[in-house]
């Protein structure tokens, strides 16, 4: 029988993005292959942390878990590609079974496994991490970054409702983030199929000021219109 290791699973309004402050249960997966400098879910990144379960029974502890008026089930981590076919088996019965439509977020950095998941997921939000990061070493970023972008055409192709999140700290350059941008419109042409850009200021240590922010949104705004600075609002209002 398959099994899946989870960290947590627990009800808040969504945090970041374009459905921000939608009543949300997330399931937060353990594992992930990366560490970036501002993740501010280390107890998650470990592929032996949280608690293991059957796939029936993970199932059972979401449907459970479920309140009145939820929004959507976000399958979160880590990394949830880290275990791409457990996630593909519960996004399913999610959505066949309990009837509440589902989300992926990730780095998407590898396309074979986010094409086994992504049939089964309603909404995606790839996160596109920068260089500054700490995301990976030098050489390994270029593949990483087109896995990414292999994603977002995926994606897009099959009509789910698919945006962008960025990362921008202190150390995020106006030309590296046009050119993370560039790199989006190759999947979604003129952001076609493309429902918002976000760019995500970092958090505490790192945080970009209102002036770099400014000039961040003047690098992305003439490649892709429709993009926003959105902070994390969990954080603003002590929410998980």
């Amino acid at each position: 029988m398959r099994t899946v290791r989870i960290s947590e699973v627990f009800t808040s309004l969504e945090g970041e993005g374009v459905l921000l402050g939608t009543k949300t249960l997330f399931v937060r997966l353990a594992g992930c292959p990366f560490a970036c400098s501002y993740c501010d879910t280390g107890y998650a990144l470990p592929m032996d942390s949280g608690s293991e379960y059957g796939i029936p029974e993970a199932f059972a502890l979401v449907r459970g878990s479920l309140r009145r008026g939820t929004f959507k089930v976000n399958f979160t981590g880590g990394d949830p590609l880290a275990q791409h076919e457990a996630v593909a088996e519960l996004a399913r019965l999610v959505r066949e079974e309990a009837g509440v439509p589902t989300y992926l977020e990730s780095s998407c950095y590898d396309a074979a496994r986010f094409r086994a998941v992504v049939p089964h997921i309603d909404y995606v939000k790839a996160e596109l991490k920068t260089a500054d990061s700490g995301f990976a070493a030098e050489s390994r970023y270029p593949a990483l970054l087109d896995s990414a972008v292999e994603c977002l055409r995926e994606s897009v192709r099959l009509g789910k409702f698919t945006y962008v999140k960025i990362v921008a700290g202190a150390s995020t350059t106006e030309g590296h983030l046009a050119e993370l941008v560039g790199r989006v419109m190759e999947a979604a042409p003129g952001g076609e199929g493309l429902s918002g850009l976000v760019i995500q200021p970092v958090t505490g240590r790192g945080a970009p000021g209102l002036d770099h922010l400014l000039r961040l949104y003047d690098a992305a705004r003439p490649l892709y219109g429709g993009v926003r600075v959105v902070p994390q609002l969990h954080k603003l209002i002590g929410a998980p």
